[in-house]
C-alpha cells in the first residue's frame, strides 16, 4: 500500500500541474489550433515546469537546502515554491503573449496566485498540501473548459475528482501533510482558478 501512495504522489506531483492543463486545453477545444501554437505553447511551457524545476532540486540537494521531492520541511519549499512562482511569471510575461491563448493564460494566472498564496502561507508557518492545491486548480480548470466549451467531459472529471481523493488520501498515509494542510490545499486550488474565471468564461 505505501508503494501505491507513494507511486501516486510522484505520477501527480505539482510539477506537472502546468503541463497537465495546457495539454488538455488543446485536447478539449473545439478551436482550431495550428502545430506551431500548440507547440509554441507546450514545449517551453514543459521546459520551464518540469526540466528546469528538476534541474534545480538536484541543485538545491546538493546544497543540502532541500533533502525530498515532496519538501516535507517548511523552509526546504520556501526555495521550491520561489522558484516555481519566478517560472510561472517568466511564463506568462514571455512564452504565452508569444502564442496567446485565453483559457491558457488564466490558467496560469490561476496557478501562479495559488502557488503565491502557498508561499505567504509559509511565513505564519502554515505548510499547505501543493498535491492537492496542485489537482484542485486542474479540477476546477477542466470543469470551467467544459462548461466555456459546451462540451461534456463528465468523464474526465469524475476521474480527477476520484483522483482528488486518492492523492489526498496518499498524502495523509505517508505522514507528509495533514488533513487540516490537505484540506487548505485543495481549496486554495478551487479557489484561486475560480477567481479568474470572471475573465475568460
Amino acid at each position: 500500500m505505501k508503494l501505491f501512495f507513494k507511486s501516486i504522489s510522484y505520477l501527480f506531483h505539482p510539477l506537472f500541474a502546468p503541463i497537465a492543463g495546457t495539454f488538455a486545453y488543446f485536447i478539449i477545444t473545439p478551436k482550431y489550433t495550428p502545430l506551431s501554437l500548440q507547440s509554441g505553447n507546450i514545449l517551453p511551457i514543459f521546459i520551464l515546469t518540469v526540466i528546469i524545476p528538476i534541474i534545480c532540486f538536484f541543485i538545491l540537494k546538493n546544497l543540502r537546502l532541500v533533502n525530498s521531492i515532496f519538501l516535507v520541511d517548511i523552509n526546504e519549499r520556501k526555495y521550491a515554491l520561489l522558484i516555481n512562482i519566478v517560472l510561472l511569471l517568466m511564463i506568462l510575461l514571455k512564452v504565452i503573449p508569444n502564442n496567446y491563448v485565453m483559457e491558457v493564460y488564466y490558467y496560469f494566472v490561476g496557478l501562479l496566485t495559488a502557488f503565491l498564496s502557498c508561499f505567504l502561507l509559509l511565513f505564519l508557518r502554515f505548510k499547505v498540501s501543493l498535491h492537492m492545491m496542485s489537482i484542485g486548480s486542474f479540477l476546477m480548470y477542466l470543469i470551467a473548459l467544459s462548461i466555456h466549451f459546451e462540451i461534456n467531459i463528465i468523464v474526465a472529471i469524475s476521474f480527477f475528482t476520484l483522483l482528488s481523493g486518492i492523492v489526498a488520501t496518499a498524502q495523509l498515509f505517508l505522514n507528509n501533510n495533514s488533513k487540516k494542510e490537505v484540506v487548505a490545499g485543495f481549496l486554495i486550488g478551487i479557489i484561486s482558478q475560480l477567481i479568474t474565471l470572471k475573465f475568460w468564461l
